[in-house]
């Protein structure tokens, strides 16, 4: 019999899955209330969570039964996304209580990220815990654990020196951009940003760091691009709506493609028939498309269509080195984790005596009603009213001032670790001596169930 429910994460990252798989499981940050929803109907499934980024796919479940659970999440992605479970499992990894907990820590902290230490994964995790807000299958652990993993990756951020540097898929871009273009330099090259997001914000921040003083920008809408430029008056833009984004593409030599579009802007048929790029940049055009999923064809080649494809897969040689030099700042946010990880587990485990001091009430409770009800027709019907009531105050004071101790010694803050052994060693204790592990059972399955009709 499972005491508890398990927390499980489910998923696929950069780190073991192609973009290619990775965009067909994307799902948009409108539609995560929906997967909520959708994954809380399942029978074994009692909370739910979404994480969905560029890099990473990431399901957080509570579930009633591990196995039963598991099977449950990866039926819903195949269902979700349309590929096939026999695809998608070799690429899946599948962490339990701990190990789950803990990696969405080292998410948070930056620690699991294409670039180490990048910013942006931590807004997305603050986004996750915003969103969840106004849903009913993100419940009470999850919340207590991307609450955690939030300040976690504060922590790490502010208390080391793992930020420093390039630490963003945007920064990594231009940097690779740099590194591929004839003598590391912009100056020749003619640039173009589609879209007017924050990753395109940071493209702009680091291309200019680099020397890039002009930039053409596409984006569906004006006052987005008009915000952007504003933020940036050292640098020229040539603002176009995404009607004229063929033109601008055939002007350009350096295509960054950040946009939210969940469907493919350039395909091979639109680049075969563009001028040549001029030799000055080589004689090739490169996009760099940092979305997912993916708005530039990967088709696009030197060979048919004079231009090259990078996407977030490519991005991993430039950034092996800045791992490197933060292997230090790495090795002392490890350490910073592993007391989040204690607090959230103090806190958690703290928890877990509820089942058991509600188990301990009801049946002093129906001992106690049972021989209050034995003693009053024993007694028989001379009794008055008032002398009824004064037995069953008898009663119920002297079970209150029994059950104190051990209540007392059930009740936990969940801040200190060591007080929470202590008590959960109560627990176990106070369950055997009054066997209540069924009680607690039955309870559990119950509220699961009443939990599962109500949504």
């Amino acid at each position: 019999m499972e005491k508890k429910s398990s927390i499980i994460a489910i998923g696929l990252t950069i780190h073991n899955a192609p973009v290619e798989l990775r965009e067909k499981l994307a799902v948009p940050e409108p539609e995560w209330p929906r997967a909520i929803e959708e994954l809380c109907a399942y029978p074994h499934i009692e909370e739910a969570a979404v994480l969905s980024t560029c890099n990473r796919l990431e399901i957080y479940v509570v579930g009633l039964s591990y196995h039963r659970a598991v099977r449950e999440v990866e039926e819903w992605m195949s269902k979700a996304s349309g590929v096939d479970l026999e695809e998608m499992r070799p690429h899946l990894f599948l962490l339990r209580d701990r190990d789950a907990t803990s990696h969405l820590l080292r998410v948070s902290g930056g620690l699991d990220s294409l670039v180490m230490g990048e910013g942006q994964i931590l807004a997305q995790v603050k986004q996750v815990h915003k969103v969840g807000q106004s849903c009913n299958g993100f419940g009470r652990h999850l919340n207590g654990l991307f609450k955690q993993a939030v300040t976690a990756g504060k922590r790490v951020r502010s208390e080391t020196s793992i930020a420093s540097g390039a630490v963003s898929v945007s920064s990594a871009a231009a940097e690779l951009a740099q590194l591929k273009l004839p003598g590391n330099t912009f100056e020749d090259a003619s640039v173009c940003i589609i879209g007017a997001g924050k990753m395109s914000k940071l493209l702009v921040k680091h291309l200019h760091s680099k020397g890039c003083n002009k930039m053409t920008l596409l984006n569906r809408s004006l006052p987005r691009c008009e915000a952007l430029a504003e933020e940036f008056p050292e640098v020229e833009f040539d603002v176009h709506l995404m009607p004229e984004m063929m033109a601008c593409v055939e002007k350009s030599d350096v295509i960054f493609a950040a946009s939210g579009s969940e469907e493919l802007l350039i395909h091979a048929a639109d680049v075969v028939g563009m001028a040549k790029a001029p030799d000055a940049v080589g004689g090739v055009r490169r996009f760099f498309d940092i979305s997912v999923p993916r708005n530039i064809a990967p088709d696009i080649t030197v060979d048919s269509c004079g231009s090259i494809v990078y996407n977030v897969d490519d991005l991993k040689e430039v950034v092996a080195a800045n791992t490197q030099a933060r292997a230090k700042a790495a090795e002392e946010a490890e350490g910073l984790l592993k007391e989040e990880q204690m607090a959230f587990e103090a806190w958690r485990d703290s928890l877990e005596t509820v089942p058991t001091i509600k188990a301990l009430r009801s049946k002093a409770e129906a001992v106690r009603s049972a021989e209050l009800e034995k003693t009053l027709n024993r007694l028989g019907e001379g009794m008055t009213n008032k002398q009824k009531k004064a037995v069953e105050e008898l009663s119920k004071s002297i079970v209150n001032k029994l059950l104190h101790g051990p209540m007392t010694a059930l009740r936990s803050d969940g801040v200190d670790p060591e007080t929470v052994k202590q008590t959960l060693a109560n627990m176990d204790a106070l369950e055997r001596m009054f066997e209540l592990g069924q009680m607690i059972e039955d309870d559990r399955l119950a509220s699961a169930s009443r939990s599962k009709k109500s949504k």
